[in-house]
């Protein structure tokens, strides 16, 4: 605990783990640290949406990510013993050459965070478990964190990544407004089941007096994560015995049919988003900052792309020496980010829009950003702000040419690219289908921070990133 850290991360959820993943492969001296003994058990954020399929290309660990989970099944409406129809959960898109990655990706959040870890581990870095932040205070040199221990951490900045109960927030006086998304109490475990096929998503529609029941298998695993609603005050009984109550009463599954029990939780959907995600040198990423219904799958994504977001400003600021405002557009391009998701979030809960393109998170953008520059007068698209989509120039495919900490200079048709030095590749060729002829300069993070015709501008636009 005594090394030099410039970066203290709490929380080694999926949020900590991919910000800790991304400031080690920048070099940046970081220290995750977790209150519990060990990561988190059980499978409660399971989708991985196309775009944070994107971002764990970029950051190493999609072969892995792909390789542990598998597609999401064809839901099964059950009726009184039998199979009354199937359910499609998503709205079906083809993967197309800009858009490789077409569907969400089921993987159990604890082997998402087990494969985050490795890859944290593999880059050097490391997770403290066992560390519980008691009390924090700054000054304007920097930030000291106490633990229940009685140890004590001094870095230059921290970031909470610690929940929707997050105790830093708590610390940093930060107030969460929100909602109730639904008041009935909700039963999420993950449980083994025999008597069930791996093929469907089982979903027993609510009887009279009862919720629904849905039992889902998780991919790569042995397990299904079972899902149950109950009565408004009642209290959901989380032990195996109250699970297979719960089974028995509303499907044709005999109660032993439940043969253990993983991991079990109980929550009340809701919606709520911090008033500030920063204070001073703490920036508040992930759930410690938004909390969503977890009906349409974007808690998990929109926290993992707050952590990408971050971890190249705060690079930018600690190792090209940009000036410290660069931070301030973390939570200016955030914030309206997490409203929006959270949004959607509560309308797919409430059956008010299906999972479709806005769940998938290709859409986002930040064209409203002041880091954000577009000096055409004819923007097509991609616009400076959106996504830079995949394609291949010239026999280089744009997503590989993309991986990695650096910025990249696409110069497509026939505009001509500046020399903007060695640490900013220049990809050069025909424009592919989802780009127009001329220059874009792509973030580390993977979106189209400036674009132009010609390349007046654009190395005053990159030096304010301390680019040298």
């Amino acid at each position: 605990m005594g090394r030099n850290t410039d970066v203290l991360v709490v929380g080694a959820g999926p949020t900590g783990l991919a910000l800790g993943i991304d400031l080690a492969r920048r070099g940046v001296p970081a220290l995750v640290v977790e209150r519990a003994r060990g990561l988190f058990p059980g499978s409660r954020g399971k989708g991985i949406q196309p775009r944070t399929m994107e971002v764990f290309d970029d950051l190493g660990v999609l072969d892995a990510i792909r390789a542990a989970g598998g597609p999401y099944p064809v839901g099964m409406i059950w009726r009184d013993g039998r199979r009354a129809g199937e359910h499609r959960m998503f709205d079906a898109v083809e993967p197309s050459e800009d858009a490789p990655y077409n569907e969400p990706w089921m993987v159990p959040q604890w082997r998402t965070q087990q494969t985050l870890r490795a890859r944290l581990e593999e880059l050097g870095g490391e997770v403290a478990f066992g560390r519980e932040v008691v009390a924090l205070t700054q000054d304007e040199g920097g930030v000291r964190a106490e633990f229940a221990s009685g140890e004590a951490v001094s870095v230059r900045y921290a970031v909470a990544a610690d929940g929707g109960r997050s105790t830093v927030r708590g610390l940093l006086g930060i107030g969460m407004a929100g909602e109730t998304v639904d008041p009935h109490p909700t039963l999420v475990a993950d449980v083994r089941i025999s008597g069930l096929d791996r093929d469907n998503w089982h979903v027993f529609p609510p009887g009279e007096g009862d919720g629904f029941l849905a039992i889902c298998p998780l991919a790569g695993t042995e397990d299904f994560q079972l899902v149950a609603q109950f009565p408004e005050g009642t209290a959901p009984d989380l032990s195996l015995e109250g699970i297979r109550k719960v089974v028995a009463a509303r499907s044709h599954l005999a109660p032993e049919s439940v043969t253990e029990l993983r991991w079990a939780s109980d929550f009340r959907p809701r919606a709520a988003l911090a008033d500030r995600f920063r204070s001073g040198r703490v920036f508040l990423a992930g759930d410690a900052a938004h909390v969503h219904s977890p009906a349409g799958g974007q808690g998990l994504n929109t926290s993992v792309q707050d952590a990408y977001n971050l971890g190249w400003k705060l690079g930018a600021v600690l190792r090209d020496g940009a000036d410290t405002a660069l931070l301030d557009s973390y939570e200016q391009e955030r914030r309206p980010v997490a409203a929006e998701m959270l949004g959607l979030s509560t309308r797919v809960h409430r059956g008010e829009t299906r999972r479709g393109a806005a769940t998938r998170q290709l859409e986002l953008g930040y064209r409203e950003s002041p880091l954000i520059r577009e000096t055409r007068t004819d923007p097509g698209t991609p616009r400076a702000g959106d996504r830079a989509p995949d394609g291949t120039v010239a026999g280089v495919r744009l997503f590989d040419a993309f991986r990695g900490p650096h910025w990249t200079l696409l110069a497509l048709g026939d505009a001509q690219a500046p020399d903007l030095g060695a640490r900013i590749p220049v990809v050069r060729g025909p424009a592919p289908g989802a780009y127009r002829p001329g220059l874009y300069l792509v973030r580390p993070d993977g979106y189209v921070g400036w674009a132009g015709d010609t390349a007046a501008g654009l190395p005053e636009y990159l030096a304010r990133f301390g680019r040298r």
